[in-house]
């Protein structure tokens, strides 16, 4: 990739939205793109920080496990996306694994290039100090859902994101272009698959969802949405 190529990636990043061109420059200089295939696991929790990643194509999934081996998906990242920010700013070890679901392209920025830059520029470590907030203020409206939601909801909520971060429009309705089956749904809600056939099931008859060749196509958004704000449990 050629070295602007590899300086507007990290521009469009978020995190680096408020750092000056030199400043970009200076770490572009220093990261390298990587490929990965399917499968490949990029970390682990508990690994060590190495750096940053921002995925130029493909699809990455960040999740977690219990010593029962229950997997949760704690989020599907696509290109644009950085993952790996957290341990790269305290230093310490990974508190989650990262997998590729296909075929994946990721520029990997050295741990001590954005150390470097980020004490030399308060004006850059103020940005993702508060660019970090925002997320645990994301973070705790998602763990709101998982307490006072029931699982209708939560797969509601879990659905209206994927058709906006998936979906196709056709006609009236959303086509999941990427198939996600009942375990992937568990597993980003932290549920059996068996649990999430039943509520999947209640949306096919109350008409908001309906399946075709393995994609899931959202019936009606708008209704989707309602059902994602409830707040009561089963």
């Amino acid at each position: 990739m050629r070295e602007s190529a590899k300086v507007e990636a990290i521009r469009s990043c978020f995190l680096f939205s408020a750092a000056d061109l030199q400043t970009v420059e200076r770490i572009a200089a220093e990261s390298r793109i990587v490929r990965h295939q399917p499968g490949r696991m990029l970390f682990a929790a508990g690994d060590p920080a190495d750096g940053l990643r921002i995925i130029l194509s493909g699809l990455v999934r960040v999740w977690i496990a219990n010593d029962t081996g229950k997997e949760l998906t704690l989020s599907l990242l696509e290109p644009g996306d950085p993952f790996g920010e957290i341990a790269l700013l305290d230093g310490l070890s990974r508190t989650a694994n990262a997998t590729t679901l296909e075929t994946t392209e990721c520029l990997f920025l050295p741990k001590s290039v954005v150390d470097q830059e980020m004490d030399s520029d308060p004006a850059f470590s103020r940005h993702i100090i508060q660019l970090l907030c925002e997320i645990l203020r994301r973070n705790t409206d998602v763990l709101g859902s998982f307490v006072f939601q029931g699982l209708d909801a939560r797969l509601a909520r879990v659905l209206c994101d994927l058709a906006i971060a998936h979906g196709a429009v056709e006609g009236a309705e959303l086509r999941l272009m990427r198939k996600f089956s009942q375990t992937d749904l568990g597993q980003m809600l932290g549920v059996t698959r068996e649990a999430i056939n039943k509520r999947l099931t209640a949306l096919v008859h109350d008409r908001l969802v309906r399946f075709e060749e393995g994609h899931i196509i959202v019936v009606d958004l708008d209704a989707l949405r309602q059902r994602a704000v409830e707040t009561h449990r089963p």
